[in-house]
């Protein structure tokens, strides 16, 4: 599958640095939260403060965090452990070292990464009504990897439900499964491997999902998340939505619910293109080529792939984040399903 991107790259270009820095800067009650995904540990940081040593916001959030720092953003990270408690201020995430970091916050304002989903959308709900509390910030542009754009659509959901002060301006989500993931949705039900059809990425991720985080394999599938669809139907209603993908994985004639993907990610669930506009009303699509769902996948991927082919690690993504966010006011007012995929 191929998607045309040069016109919304050249778009980009023609976007003057000192723009960017003035939507950002434009109103101190804004700001843009990142959301990390499932089985992901991220320590909590702020536009002043992040991790001293290792990675500054851990491997998920680093690159796009520093990225949009650089650009004029007043931006925050997400809390998210591994089960039920705070992260810790020192240690490992999948992928490598982070430490010396700002305080951690209380377990109820932080994503279990390997919980229901639901539930870490409450979480993320409480966080936003702690930065409102603390630093003033009102307007929120969501950015979200992987399960984290389901997360945030669930926290959407929470903070309408209770009449919450905090307005959502955008959600830009990189490699969310709006439709599921292929290895949690095997295609033989007596085979759970099927759902590979036959990458052994994939395969390999069944392993450590299986070790760590087994109810991933029930919240990725796609029943599981449908109904979630129609849960939240509505939520997005005012909300403009970018969807990014990547296609590092390929296979001739493929099943197009497997293939291509990101390593985790088939391109159509990530760029939703089976979900009703009901339930994302307003859309744009954005399609990374040989892009990776994230780092721990281009590092252990066979052959593996370079870091900056993540689709959080590299400026080409980080420009279709900064357009997002520069055109949430406006978006709306231009065409529903801008390059995304025909349903």
């Amino acid at each position: 599958m191929r998607f045309k991107i040069e016109t919304l790259i050249l778009l980009a270009a023609f976007v003057p640095a000192s723009q960017a820095h003035a939507v950002g800067a434009q109103s101190s009650n804004r700001a843009v939260v990142i959301v990390s995904g499932g089985a992901a540990v991220s320590p909590f940081t702020t536009p002043k403060e992040g991790c001293k040593t290792g990675y500054v916001a851990g491997s998920t959030d680093s690159y796009m965090r520093d990225y949009l720092i650089s650009h004029g953003y007043r931006v925050f990270t997400s809390p998210a452990a591994i089960g039920n408690g705070s992260v810790p201020t020192i240690g490992d995430d999948i992928i490598g070292p982070y430490g010396d970091c700002p305080a951690a916050l209380d377990p109820f304002m932080t994503v279990n990464a390997v919980g229901d989903i639901q539930l870490a959308g409450v979480s993320l709900a409480n966080f936003l009504n702690f930065l409102d509390k603390k630093y003033h910030v009102r307007q929120v542009d969501l950015v979200a990897h992987s399960m984290g754009g389901l997360f945030s659509r669930s926290a959407i959901k929470y903070l309408q439900d209770t009449k919450s002060k905090i307005k959502i301006r955008s959600l830009t989500t990189l490699g969310t499964p709006w439709r599921g993931a292929p290895f949690a949705n095997p295609t033989d039900p007596a085979d759970q491997r099927s759902g590979c059809d036959g990458q052994q990425d994939c395969v390999d991720l069944l392993k450590v999902f299986g070790a760590i985080a087994p109810i991933l394999l029930i919240e990725n599938r796609r029943d599981q998340i449908d109904a979630l669809n129609t849960f939240n139907q509505g939520a997005l209603a005012n909300i403009p939505v970018t969807l990014i993908a990547g296609n590092a994985f390929t296979k001739a004639g493929g099943n197009q619910s497997i293939w291509p993907n990101d390593g985790i990610v088939n391109v159509s669930s990530a760029l939703a293109q089976d979900v009703p506009d009901g339930v994302i009303n307003h859309r744009t699509c954005y399609l990374y080529e040989g892009g990776t769902h994230s780092v721990y996948i281009s590092k252990n991927a066979k052959p593996s792939r370079p870091i900056n082919m993540a689709i959080t690690w590299n400026d080409t993504v980080g420009n279709w984040v900064d357009l997002a966010i520069q055109n949430s006011a406006n978006a709306l007012k231009q065409p529903n399903r801008q390059n995304c995929p025909a349903p």
